[in-house]
């Protein structure tokens, strides 16, 4: 019997229910008593589940990461449940897998939608689309925490100077974050007003930026941001959901700078700089550099958005972008770029010793004195092995339905990395409200898999496949 601590759940549907009543609020507000009524199934059924979660579950005095995990993976299912609910009722005819799907694309922070045209929905139904992004991007750094003796130590040091983390250490985090996320999302909205978008596009966006989502308040982000200074002010923005969720705290709040507490945003600094700037030498030629950096901030950040130019000749450098992913404490996706370069700089190392075997080379990060051991390359490794078998699992279950291989291996990169199909990708005309139902569950399941961490899928499947 498995041991879910549903008590942890409690707390985000209790922020749904919230949600719900600022929607009721917003609706009479403005007058929009469209799908007034939907709002109220959400609040009243949100707060019935946060009552019950919080109120029966069953005392155990020690949980198994296993357990652990496998409650991460039933909030990704059971909170889109609740939050699909003005979707079904809504007055658009939407059926439950349509609802589902929307809702799940919204808490994974994917953004995939199966509304073809945004204008035609309500303003309430909207916002709605956008908190949904918010609540998941809450939900997935909670979660960072609550899985955190899963993760190697030099990321808990970039996190805390605690190596073990009790209940009430776990409770300082979860609400530093809540905190943080907070502000940044208040911050994020008060600079797109100063720059003239209009209150609530600056709302909605602001909830997608600092989670990572990919939903709009329209059709195309090209009808919103109207010139350079707009452009170039956002894929700035775009960067919060890049960067850990703590930078900005440990800037401007830790006296005493650590090093280990920077690490990870440093090397994201050098990396983001190095690819603009070959970006602004050598790809700027047939664009205005400013549609190039929006898309660069996007696709490193997993959120997707573009301007809807063509930029085909760049779909494959944007999507490796896309996979590389931004910091580990952030609500963006990806393998991680800090994997990545201690894996790669590790196998340089490697193949180094070999040709010159009394050489000694330091498995050293750089702008830290952090060394990696042979234990945390293996958990890279293997995230990277699982990522290339999820994505090839994919792609072919979405080529059997009929959908181009091409098409179909960009859309499981995406799907697996949570991230918005865009004109970057060649995908800006896909279609999912055609899709079959086979399709959808699939896309629905990857993109729970891609957000609850590839490490966590070794670790549930050797639970099943092997004994200790």
């Amino acid at each position: 019997m498995f041991n879910l601590r549903i008590r942890y759940l409690s707390f985000f549907f209790g922020l749904i229910t919230i949600l719900s009543f600022f929607n009721v609020v917003y609706s009479y507000y403005l007058n929009l008593y469209l799908n007034l009524n939907t709002y109220y199934i959400s609040l009243f059924s949100s707060l019935l589940v946060a009552l019950i979660f919080y109120r029966f579950e069953k005392k155990q005095m020690k949980i198994s990461i296993f357990d652990k995990i496998l409650t991460v993976f039933f909030g990704y299912v059971t909170i889109p449940l609740i939050l699909s609910l003005p979707f079904y009722f809504s007055i658009y005819n939407l059926s439950f897998l349509n609802s589902f799907f929307e809702s799940i694309s919204g808490f994974t922070s994917t953004g995939f939608t199966i509304f073809e045209n945004i204008r035609h929905i309500d303003q309430s139904l909207i916002l709605w689309r956008s908190s949904i992004q918010w609540i998941g991007g809450l939900y997935f750094l909670f979660s960072i925490i609550y899985l955190i003796d899963i993760y190697d130590n030099s990321f808990k040091k970039s996190l805390t100077n605690y190596l073990s983390f009790n209940s009430s250490e776990i409770l300082k985090q979860s609400t530093k974050i809540f905190l943080l996320y907070s502000g940044l999302t208040l911050l994020i909205f008060i600079i797109l007003n100063l720059i003239s978008i209009r209150s609530f596009d600056s709302l909605n966006l602001a909830f997608s930026i600092i989670s990572s989502g990919g939903f709009l308040p329209t059709n195309e982000l090209s009808n919103i941001l109207k010139n350079n200074t707009q452009i170039i002010v956002f894929s700035l923005l775009l960067l919060f959901s890049y960067f850990s969720i703590f930078f900005s705290y440990n800037l401007l709040f830790i006296k005493k700078k650590n090093i280990n507490f920077f690490y990870e945003d440093l090397h994201l600094i050098f990396f983001y700089l190095i690819i603009v700037t070959i970006f602004f030498l050598f790809f700027s030629f047939n664009n205005e550099f400013s549609v190039n950096l929006l898309s660069l901030s996007s696709s490193m950040s997993n959120i997707g958005f573009s301007l809807g130019y063509d930029q085909s000749n760049l779909n494959f450098v944007y999507l490796i972008l896309v996979i590389i992913g931004g910091s580990f404490f952030s609500t963006s996706s990806g393998l991680r770029f800090i994997k990545i370069y201690s894996l790669f700089k590790y196998s340089i190392n490697q193949i180094l010793s070999f040709s010159r075997p009394k050489s000694i080379f330091m498995n050293k990060l750089i702008f830290t004195e952090i060394n990696f051991d042979f234990k945390e390359i293996n958990k890279y490794f293997l995230t990277i092995i699982i990522f290339i078998i999820s994505l090839f699992t994919l792609s072919i279950l979405l080529s059997l339905n009929q959908i181009q291989f091409e098409s179909a291996f960009k859309l499981s990169i995406l799907t697996i990395m949570n991230t918005v199909n865009s004109s970057s990708y060649g995908l800006s005309e896909f279609n999912f409200y055609n899709l079959n139902y086979f399709t959808k569950y699939c896309l629905i399941l990857f993109m729970i898999i891609g957000r609850i961490e590839l490490l966590t899928i070794m670790i549930i499947v050797k639970k099943f496949l092997f004994k200790d």
